[in-house]
């Protein structure tokens, strides 16, 4: 599993990828977060399924965009394009992959702002290579193991929220999806775009980084709950209900 999750902000875009990858009793570390840019603009890829099919469809992206005489000026074509690599993929994979017991299940965020996009843009990708656009109303998008860390994104995080307020919610959600399950992990590979930049800034966080904000979050989960006014259940504890 994985956990990959997008933003789309008034003022930007946040994107923030886990990079442990399971496979059986193995663990290893691989990067999730692909980074394209160039004279025409700036986008990212985040991928969670296959590991074997996200290496085959990036590195046919890659071809593609190597091509000179291939300009994508807005972002959907890109996503287009990206679309046309992993369908690529399945005709000559996907046979395979199910003869060996594997689903073909590779899901995508791809977010970014090219030439003649007025604003960033983000897109979840299909396995079968159609898409859907985030929006306003819909403003994030987890993909692989999304259970644990929703909850307090949908409490949190709005479209008109900053970019900071949204990587530190972000993060929480990635915290709370690392401690509840084993197939999610640091190093954690961050993402943030400002409108207009067209240039992506980049970072990595391993474990030591963070131990302190991870720490302080527990403390603080702990002391809301001792908060919590507890007179409602005295109905449930009261012992002459038992005697």
């Amino acid at each position: 599993m994985t956990y990959c999750l997008g933003v789309k902000l008034k003022d930007g875009l946040v994107a923030i990828a886990d990079t442990r990858i399971t496979s059986g009793t193995d663990t290893t570390t691989a990067k999730k977060l692909f980074v394209h840019e160039s004279a025409h603009g700036s986008l990212f890829l985040m991928t969670s399924g296959l590991r074997s099919v996200r290496d085959k469809a990036i590195t046919y992206f890659k071809e593609v965009l190597k091509d000179e005489h291939v300009v994508y000026n807005q972002l959907y074509e890109a996503v287009n394009a990206f679309g046309n690599q992993l369908r690529r993929v399945a005709e000559e994979d996907r046979k395979a992959l199910y003869a060996a017991g594997f689903a073909f299940n590779l899901h995508t965020i791809v977010g970014g702002q090219l030439k003649n996009d007025e604003e960033p843009k983000m897109f979840l990708l299909y396995p079968e290579g159609n898409w859907i656009e985030l929006t306003q109303t819909s403003p994030f998008m987890i993909i692989g193991n999304s259970g644990y860390g929703k909850p307090i994104l949908n409490r949190t995080v709005k479209y008109e929220s900053t970019l900071e307020e949204v990587l530190k919610a972000g993060f929480l959600s990635f915290d709370s999806t690392r401690v509840s399950a084993n197939d999610v992990d640091f190093p954690l590979d961050v993402v943030v775009y400002y409108n207009n930049s067209f240039k992506m800034i980049e970072h990595r966080f391993e474990k030591k980084d963070m131990e302190i904000i991870s720490t302080t979050w527990d403390n603080q989960l702990k002391q809301a709950l001792d908060s919590v006014p507890e007179e409602w259940m005295n109905v449930v504890f009261d012992r002459k209900n038992v005697l």
